[in-house]
């Protein structure tokens, strides 16, 4: 019995060439190299043995563009600077989006230029640093303006109401309430098609955790222009699996609202905004496939990305809204009343319209500029590599948003009008409709598109955009809104 157990503790031959095999595998992979940001590469060989042990350097393009037309097309496109390679690299997923199909092409090299600085010459040909500076200005004397007053409102306004307030002990003195104490037994009544806004919100929380990964991955380097097709990559990468807190946040939203139908809540958040987005794209496709452009997306890929969406996306979906309508609803600071509280006739700057008109324009007007160079970048077909300078505007967008949504719902509340859900998402959102107005201007007097397909491209991925934009500024705002209401309610005395 002791030579079988000993016997059977020794491993055989063929485990032993297994482990080995494995341990080799793992070591190789351990060894390949990746890019780090802002580093050269380093050369180990001597001054003499650099010339004799130096490799070919292949040189790839990727496609051809026009300053009348949106459509790429493959660089041999042309009958001019080709030659035949069977070493043509593959294209990640970002580079296929944007049309790219990578070409070995012949060329001559410039000994002069260090590795280091080789894209210096296409960096500094990129106008505008002292205007991008002055973009960051004009945007910070807005957020100080709205800083400013949103603090003059919190200090002395709100501190004043809540300690006024706080001192009426008498039934007369309560009669007497007047301002946005008085709605505070309606100031958490569910919203009307609380659903469709609570879908909104789970894909604009999707989007925004997106789009701060990715901007803070492109500010620290590793997006960088070097790295061809990597942002779009990144982008696509983190949207699939950031499905989860999208159904965490649409379903626990919806059940704060009220709502019981929670599978119509996760098909919809898994569905409604992605399916919008690809409907449009596909269209798009197809127009490119008709004019034989390269941006069309192979059939192999189309596919890819619908498995992504369908087998990992929505599962993720579902899980998150699983938790979510899981835990408890959210609980309010003050209780709503049955009957729903007449709301007094509004002037005209506090009806709904107006205010939602005036709330997007201080935040369309701290990313305008940046706009400008984000547009360059996509239609003119320049180089755009100033992440920090985006992550900025990045963050005082979400402060600017956040504040004039906290700014016009205080304003409204005073008015003793508590329907501020859906336009406080409203407000922010349109920032998107600004947007749009500026693409359709930057349209007739940048570009010099001419044909009907290049229009109804430019277009169908504007929609695109500002679909997604809408829906990001949205979801700043209404978290921005229901953390104030939260705060302002929870610190008055209420019977």
């Amino acid at each position: 019995l002791s030579r079988r157990f000993s016997a059977a503790m020794v491993p055989s031959r063929g485990l032993r060439a297994l482990c080995s095999v494995l341990l080799v595998g793992v070591s190789a992979r351990l060894a390949l190299g990746f890019y780090l940001p802002g580093l050269a590469p380093v050369s180990f060989c001597e001054e003499k043995e650099r010339q004799r042990g130096a490799s070919e350097i292949e040189l790839f393009v990727n496609r051809l563009d026009s300053v009348e037309s949106v459509l790429p097309y493959e660089y041999r496109a042309f009958d001019f600077c080709t030659v035949e390679s069977e070493n043509r690299p593959s294209e990640n997923l970002g580079q296929v989006l944007f049309g790219e199909r990578i070409e070995p092409s012949p060329y001559k090299e410039n000994k002069e230029i260090r590795w280091a600085s080789r894209w210096d010459y296409i960096l500094e040909s990129m106008p505008h640093t002292n205007i991008q500076w002055f973009s960051i200005m004009n945007s910070l004397v807005i957020v100080l303006f709205l800083s400013g007053m949103v603090a003059m409102i919190m200090l002395r306004t709100l501190h004043k109401d809540i300690a006024r307030y706080n001192q009426m002990d008498s039934v007369e003195d309560a009669q007497e309430e007047f301002g946005w104490k008085l709605v505070h037994g309606d100031i958490f009544r569910p919203p009307r098609k609380g659903m469709l806004l609570s879908v909104f919100l789970g894909s604009g929380t999707q989007i925004f955790i997106m789009t701060f990964i990715t901007l803070f991955l492109a500010c620290l380097g590793f997006l960088s222009p070097a790295n061809r097709g990597a942002l779009m990559t990144c982008a696509v990468v983190l949207w699939v699996l950031l499905g989860a807190p999208a159904g965490y946040v649409a379903a626990r939203l919806y059940k704060s609202f009220g709502g019981e139908k929670w599978k119509t809540n996760v098909l919809l958040t898994a569905f409604l905004c992605p399916g919008i987005v690809f409907t449009d794209f596909f269209v798009m496709n197809l127009i490119l496939w008709g004019e034989g452009s390269s941006a069309a997306m192979p059939f192999g890929t189309l596919v890819a990305i619908l498995a992504l969406w369908f087998c990992v996306s929505v599962p993720l979906t579902f899980v998150g809204a699983y938790f979510g309508f899981k835990k408890r609803g959210i609980e309010h600071p003050v209780r709503t009343n049955q009957i729903p509280r007449q709301i007094p006739e509004q002037s005209f700057y506090t009806r709904p319209l107006p205010g939602i008109i005036m709330g997007g324009i201080l935040p369309f007007g701290c990313i305008f500029i940046q706009l400008f160079f984000i547009l360059n970048s996509i239609w003119s077909h320049q180089m755009y590599y100033m992440f920090g300078f985006l992550f900025l505007v990045f963050i005082i967008l979400v402060i600017t948003c956040s504040e004039a949504t906290i700014l016009l719902c205080y304003f409204h509340l005073c008015a003793e009008d508590y329907h501020w859900q859906w336009r406080s998402f409203l407000t922010s959102g349109f920032t998107a409709a600004y947007f749009l107005v500026y693409a359709i201007h930057y349209f007739f007097s940048k570009l010099q598109i001419t044909g009907l397909a290049s229009t109804i491209l430019y277009f169908g991925y504007t929609m695109i955009m500002a679909l997604i934009f809408f829906l990001f500024t949205g979801t700043i705002g209404f978290f921005a809104c229901f953390w104030f209401v939260t705060k302002i309610y929870s610190v008055v005395k209420v019977d």
